[in-house]
């Protein structure tokens, strides 16, 4: 089986997929054999500002895969894991990229580590996948628009990657940039935004124990519209910090541009933690919307990680480092 790991602040059994529905570690392996053929960016963000017509996702064919193996829980059930998304490449609604992400091909894929680094390198996913012990992970998932799920990733801690390209002492931070492919990402036509996807974090906050590249889900191949083959997970963020189908990763001295940051900076900040006491200028933060059940609950500080991760920030202003 592979390693669990849960933080301090444990989050109750009744908010976890029963162990009855996923896959065992053998099962899990044969899928990950597979995950080059399946297929993704992040943004757990709002709508674009109105001005410009938004492109039709429709002429993008439905080719996903039905879910198999689905959770009986409601509260982070396979079902709205993979069919309530922010995956602007392929629409707006959050229905779109479980609907229209199929045309994305993954096949070969491979991922490029440069920059400040002693030992650059180019890995094709199979590699990520047989070179790396995949671990589950359960994390909470916090969106920036106020909802929230609850997610078992399979993966490996990026600080590893990391480690094998050996970054410089001029290293401070790692420029994250997913797929550009606007004529299988078709919302990449939209003029509004940046393209392609970009994210950010210090070079810290890469290397923390949290950090992960997932691989998978719910003991699956992660799907296009999670962000396959290769998405980034750090759970005490904003979602959209979480990018995903990553094909380049940059080690950089200066803090890097994000798209979100670049977009709506009063809005969305570099750091993005999960942050109750630091609202967004259009709502409160203080509490959340679990998909899955009625009501709401208290955003917790670093979304639950504050004793694994406040040290990061010690001596910060967390609402100028917002």
């Amino acid at each position: 089986m592979p390693k669990t790991y849960q933080p301090s602040e444990k989050i109750p059994s009744s908010e976890i997929t029963p162990e009855k529905h996923y896959y065992t570690r053998r099962q899990f392996i044969q899928l990950a054999a597979a995950a080059a053929t399946t297929a993704a960016l992040a943004a757990c963000g709002v709508r674009p500002p109105e001005g410009e017509p938004l492109p039709n996702p429709s002429a993008a064919p439905s080719t996903s895969p039905s879910p198999a193996g689905g959770s009986e829980e409601k509260l982070t059930s396979y079902e709205d894991v993979t069919t309530f998304n922010n995956f602007y490449e392929f629409g707006m609604d959050k229905g779109d990229p479980a609907k229209f992400a199929g045309k994305l091909q993954t096949s070969p894929w491979t991922v490029e580590v440069y920059g400040l680094v002693n030992q650059p390198r180019t890995f094709a996913i199979e590699d990520l996948l047989s070179g790396y012990t995949q671990e589950e992970r359960i994390y909470r998932m916090r969106c920036v628009e106020g909802w929230s799920m609850v997610i078992p990733w399979q993966g490996f801690t990026l600080s590893q990657l990391l480690k094998a390209v050996e970054p410089t002492a001029e290293a401070k931070y790692v420029r994250f940039e997913t797929l550009y492919r606007p004529e299988e990402m078709p919302f990449q036509s939209y003029k509004g935004f940046p393209w392609p996807y970009q994210e950010g974090l210090r070079l810290d906050e890469a290397m923390h124990d949290l950090t992960i590249l997932s691989t998978g889900l719910y003991g699956q191949t992660l799907l296009p519209q999670n962000g396959a083959p290769l998405r980034l997970v750090v759970p005490w963020k904003y979602g959209f910090k979480s990018i995903k189908s990553i094909v380049k990763i940059e080690l950089v001295a200066e803090r890097p541009a994000t798209l979100w940051n670049t977009t709506a900076p009063r809005e969305y900040g570099f750091y993005s933690n999960v942050n109750p006491d630091v609202p967004h200028p259009r709502w409160s933060q203080a509490s959340e919307r679990r998909i899955g059940e009625g009501g709401r609950r208290p955003t917790l500080m670093f979304n639950g990680y504050e004793k694994e991760v406040a040290g990061l920030y010690a001596g910060m202003d967390l609402r100028a480092n917002y």
